[in-house]
């Protein structure tokens, strides 16, 4: 080893350190995650001086009510919680070729009708190929900057010099720094960029977008630390075939971190989808069994959507059973609870349930959808198509409430639905919304026999 250098093993997973290579990491419990970097251990003769601290009372500290950022573009503003905060770290992941450099590219070009300053950094593209993507997107005004750079230093030097008001990082992966030895994308070179952004960001007020890859298993590649350093986190989600995107937040310490975003990719870039349940609904079959209708909550939004389940004889002695787009071992659950509770032997049918458009939903609340679809397809019986239903089943096949069922409701009567099958418990919550009627159940067995 290299007088001066020292080597490292981190873990890719949460970024943990350790002197020697280990199967397992002590902190995350990941099997083969250690990767062996080498760093370098002479004091750097350029370090800055260190500041004074200052201790300040809490009651002395005075807040301001920033206001945010708009970007013209709502659903990006919804899952942002409003805007974008002035100052703040944004992390943007996604799949290759899923819209990430696009949205970030839609945003920029609000900003600058805004009068904003705007650059954006790719260490990925040249120039010629950012112009190309911009063309599609339309005209863009003067205040958009470009650079084509991947040195750390040279990076922050230009930022401190123009002071923008919003920054774009395409991506973190490929940003170094010549104090960091080890290759750009490892675990000490994506650490070490995303610290000087952020102090970056929270020194200047420049709001920072960092674009990241994801790994296969779908989570950002690099150590878990990335995500605890930013302030936002937004993955975009959705089959790059299909023509949705889902921009959702996991983390946003500005707002709600269960809201979410619905674009659909086009020609000329991304598109606001301000109705996702008329969206998702589009060219569901008619009058046939197995497909029923369902309403899920995501942060404040109420999105319908359609269950599918085809229940048919199994040719082998072990049944299958498949799920798409939610939880497979919830889908055995209540199926269980059918078999038990209703007595419907369903332990010699195979059964496939699907939540039509590709998107991914678990929360509790379409548990009874998923029921009632089920047994539309055994007893090969159709649900009326304007009818809706939600709620949560337990194991005992008791309905259970679930929250917001007025903003549900109200969805459902919008897109002209007629009858709502929900809850017992929630029925109270609902009487002054009129135009649609409303049936409680208080029993799985309740609701079947409506059907």
């Amino acid at each position: 080893m290299a007088k001066g250098k020292k080597s490292i093993f981190f873990c890719q997973n949460c970024g943990h350190e350790e002197n020697k290579w280990l199967g397992q990491c002590p902190m995350c419990k990941e099997w083969n995650t250690f990767v062996e970097e080498s760093i370098s251990t002479s004091k750097n003769s350029t370090a800055k001086m260190v500041k004074n601290a200052e201790v300040v009372a809490l009651k002395n500290i005075e807040t301001d009510s920033e206001e945010r950022i708009h970007t013209q573009i709502k659903e990006l503003d919804r899952v942002l919680g409003g805007g974008i905060v002035p100052g703040s770290l944004v992390l943007v992941g996604g799949d290759p070729g899923i819209g990430k450099s696009t949205l970030l590219l839609q945003v920029c070009r609000k900003l600058c009708e805004s009068k904003k300053q705007v650059l954006y950094i790719s260490g990925e593209e040249s120039l010629k190929q950012i112009k190309l993507r911009a063309n599609r997107m339309g005209d863009f005004k003067e205040d958009l900057y470009l650079l084509c750079e991947t040195n750390l230093e040279v990076i922050r030097n230009i930022i401190e010099t123009r002071k923008p008001n919003m920054v774009v990082i395409d991506s973190i992966q490929t940003m170094y720094s010549e104090e960091v030895s080890s290759a750009p994308g490892s675990v000490s070179q994506v650490r070490e960029s995303t610290n000087v952004f952020m102090q970056l960001a929270k020194g200047l007020g420049i709001s920072i977008f960092i674009v990241g890859h994801v790994t296969k298993e779908g989570t950002v590649a690099g150590p878990r630390v990335l995500e605890h350093m930013v302030d936002t986190v937004l993955y975009f989600e959705g089959d790059r075939h299909a023509s949705y995107r889902i921009l959702r937040g996991v983390k946003n310490r500005f707002g709600s971190t269960n809201e979410i975003g619905v674009f659909e990719m086009r020609q000329n870039g991304l598109v606001e989808v301000e109705n996702p349940s008329e969206f998702m609904l589009n060219g569901k079959p008619e009058h046939a069994s197995g497909s029923v209708v369902a309403c899920s909550i995501e942060g404040t939004r109420p999105i319908l959507i359609e269950i599918q389940a085809l229940v048919c004889n199994s040719n082998f002695g072990m049944p299958r059973r498949t799920a798409a787009g939610t939880d497979y071992n919830r889908v055995n659950l209540l199926m269980a609870v059918l078999e038990k509770r209703l007595g419907l032997h369903l332990s010699n049918y195979d059964a496939y349930v699907n939540i039509a458009g590709g998107v991914k939903m678990n929360e509790p609340a379409i548990d009874l959808g998923i029921v009632m679809a089920i047994v539309s397809s055994y007893k090969n019986h159709p649900i009326d198509e304007k009818t809706i239903v939600f709620g949560e089943v337990g194991l005992s096949g008791e309905v259970r409430a679930v929250s917001m069922p007025e903003q549900r409701v109200a969805e459902a009567k919008k897109l002209g639905f007629k009858v709502c099958i929900l809850p017992e418990v929630s029925k109270d919550m609902v009487k002054g919304i009129e135009g649609i009627k409303i049936v409680g159940v208080k029993h799985i067995g309740d609701a079947i026999q409506l059907i």
